[in-house]
């Protein structure tokens, strides 16, 4: 299951659209690492002027795995959390997630960080069943 959903929260979605902030404090209550890690980014790259900041360390367990994957690969909960901090996030791997200004998936970097080629460089024989 992606996210613990209260009974208040399913109640909501039977009656009609889920308020963002409500869906939100969802995510982050079931998603903690995954989201932790985005806002740990998003912090980040606010204080530069980087295109981009990235996550390399691997998380710390298998929950924590399944928590980055989770909240990556669902459209709503992916959505959800880039309209929240005002980033774009890319993926590779189990672990290494970027967030990206909004105005850079057009450029170089993000084209560079999402390409078939990063992709390739960035596997390692310990990331196949991650």
């Amino acid at each position: 299951m992606s996210l613990s959903v209260s009974r208040v929260l399913r109640e909501q979605a039977e009656r009609g659209p889920v308020e963002a902030d409500d869906f939100l404090a969802c995510v982050r209550e079931s998603l903690p690492y995954a989201y932790g890690t985005v806002a740990g980014l998003a912090g980040e790259l606010s204080r530069t002027d980087r295109e981009f900041v990235d996550n390399v360390v691997p998380p710390p367990d298998e929950q924590a795995h399944g928590e980055l994957l989770r909240a990556l690969a669902s459209d709503a909960i992916r959505g959800a959390i880039e309209r929240h901090f005002d980033v774009r996030l890319a993926f590779q791997n189990c672990h290494r997630v970027a967030v990206f200004r909004p105005g850079a998936t057009g450029g170089a970097a993000y084209r560079d960080f999402t390409s078939a080629r990063s992709q390739v460089l960035n596997q390692a024989p310990d990331l196949v069943n991650c």
